[in-house]
């Protein structure tokens, strides 16, 4: 079967790749219904991240159950099923307390941007649906895979009320769910630090009141204008950068809890600064299984639409397009036909 590959920076191609076999009695082989990129993949593809030797891609998946390992007691062939990008098996101290993505088991999904892929843990990994979803909701349930995940956690993690103002730091599809997910959980004011138009028109569309194209102090000055000096009560970063992260710090207000969910690169903290600042910080790999039943349930109910971020519909032999699409911000996701 074809399958993607990561050589190194810039260098991503599709290729003849083994089918993915059960390993463990634990794994599941599941036929994608559709697969994705992911803007975390981007940090290997610009050289953020070094790679040493070719990476299977791919972590956003769902699909039809094909075959299971003899353990595997919750899914069977034929099902079709959602899982998340962190694997756990939903079972230990940490997985109970609602925080799968430190599993003491922990392992990350890979090899996803291909039509078979394996899924170890599946038993605490995949939520199957009552019955087969319609063709046109397989975006949707794509989405939540991770990317609406992630940002469904940084809004749980900044602690967002009904009611409540919420500053969102990035414009990429992570930050349009952070938008979309802020909206669900009654925040009346919502925030959105974006420069694209057409970014801006989605944002608005999920629920976004404001949009700021300041950034940097300017920026957090623009978001501590609309709220008379106070800053915002939540704020959901989504970016990963030393700037973005000091622009959802110092936008939001004393007390407040940052959920912060974009993969840092080059970020630090002065102890002090922090100190004196008085604001709350929690995030880290989404733990996605934690949400995944009412995720899907909002999606097979038509209450959210999550996959209307796919602005690039491409097959999978053209991958190494969507890559370069994704990484000049000619699209914010790229959705890849497996099939």
């Amino acid at each position: 079967m074809k399958g993607t590959l990561l050589y190194g920076p810039g260098d991503v191609r599709c290729e003849e790749v083994p089918e993915p076999k059960i390993l463990k009695p634990t794994d599941a082989i599941i036929r994608l219904s559709a697969s994705c990129i992911c803007g975390s993949d981007l940090w290997p593809f610009r050289g953020f991240n070094e790679v040493t030797e070719p990476l299977a891609m791919g972590h956003e998946y769902c699909g039809i159950v094909e075959e299971v390992g003899s353990d595997v007691k919750s899914v069977k062939p034929g099902q079709f099923v959602v899982g998340s990008f962190c694997l756990s098996d939903n079972t230990c101290p940490h997985c109970r307390f609602g925080f799968q993505s430190s599993c003491e088991q922990r392992e990350f999904m890979q090899g996803a941007q291909a039509p078979l892929a394996r899924v170890p843990l599946a038993d605490g990994t995949l939520v199957a649906t009552a019955e087969l979803p319609p063709d046109d909701l397989i975006p949707h349930l794509l989405a939540v895979s991770d990317v609406l995940g992630t940002g469904w956690y940084a809004a749980d993690a900044a602690r967002v009320q009904p009611g409540s103002t919420v500053a969102v730091v990035g414009d990429g599809a992570v930050g349009l769910m952070g938008v979309l997910s802020a909206s669900q959980l009654g925040a009346e004011r919502i925030i959105v630090m974006s420069r694209h138009q057409t970014r801006q028109q989605l944002a608005r569309e999920f629920g976004a009141t404001d949009i700021v194209t300041e950034r940097g102090e300017e920026g957090i000055a623009r978001i501590r204008e609309l709220t008379e000096g106070v800053g915002a009560d939540a704020v959901l970063e989504c970016v990963g950068t030393e700037q973005s992260m000091k622009q959802a710090v110092y936008a939001a207000r004393p007390g407040a809890m940052i959920g912060y969910v974009g993969v840092p690169h080059g970020v630090t903290f002065d102890g002090q600064e922090l100190f004196f600042a008085q604001r709350g910080l929690l995030g880290g790999p989404a733990p996605v299984r934690r949400f995944l039943p009412d995720l899907m349930d909002r999606v097979l109910e038509r209450k959210i639409a999550p996959g209307k971020v796919f602005d690039l519909e491409l097959p999978l032999d053209e991958v190494a397009e969507g890559y370069r699409a994704m990484d000049e911000r000619r699209a914010i996701k790229v959705l890849l036909k497996t099939s």
